[in-house]
């Protein structure tokens, strides 16, 4: 048998004693290994070691290829149901003409009524550094006009030569998603 889960099964327990437990899941009590072993395949299904920790060992009789399908199921289910942040970003100039601000602003609704945050960066060249408060205006605009679906994870910052802020979706955005996601 493989020990793919973890655990081991028939011959790979090591222990001379063990806490047998039946099938239906009541104790049959400290048994040698050998008498186990007999007893689950007289079953015909296989020992299994479910916690090795304890002092003796406790070993369940089950069917180890329904169990490690069981569980490869509930770790599916489990994959499934968990969400994942993905975090998109846009980049802005400080000289942005208005429509092409419009256009990058409906974006980044967009991404965050899909759940995701933003990382919002306004690029500097050359002596445009001098006047970071022209992109940290930009940025304080483009929150205030999304204030009702983000708020604002990370302030603006200067970071070398770009001013970077983080939007986040609002938890009533993020349910929404998260119920969307589950209907699907």
């Amino acid at each position: 048998m493989a020990q793919t889960l973890g655990v081991r099964v028939n011959d790979r327990i090591r222990a001379d004693k063990v806490r047998l437990i039946s099938p239906t899941g009541e104790q049959l009590g400290i048994k040698t290994l050998n008498e186990a072993m007999e007893i689950a395949r007289g079953q015909d299904l296989d020992l299994v070691e479910v916690a090795s920790q304890g002092e003796p060992p406790v070993c369940r009789i089950m069917d180890y290829g329904k169990f490690k399908y069981e569980q490869t199921q509930k770790n599916k289910r489990a994959k499934k149901h968990q969400s994942q942040i993905v975090i998109k970003e846009m980049k802005f100039r400080p000289k942005i003409e208005a429509h092409d601000y419009d256009t990058k602003k409906k974006h980044v609704m967009r991404f965050l009524e899909a759940g995701s945050k933003v990382k919002i960066t306004i690029m500097f060249r050359g002596r445009e550094t001098t006047h970071a408060e022209i992109g940290e205006g930009i940025l304080k605009r483009l929150a205030s006009e999304v204030d009702e679906i983000a708020t604002i994870e990370a302030h603006p910052k200067l970071d070398g030569r770009n001013m970077i802020m983080v939007l986040a979706p609002r938890p009533a955005i993020l349910a929404a998603v998260k119920k969307e996601h589950e209907d699907a």
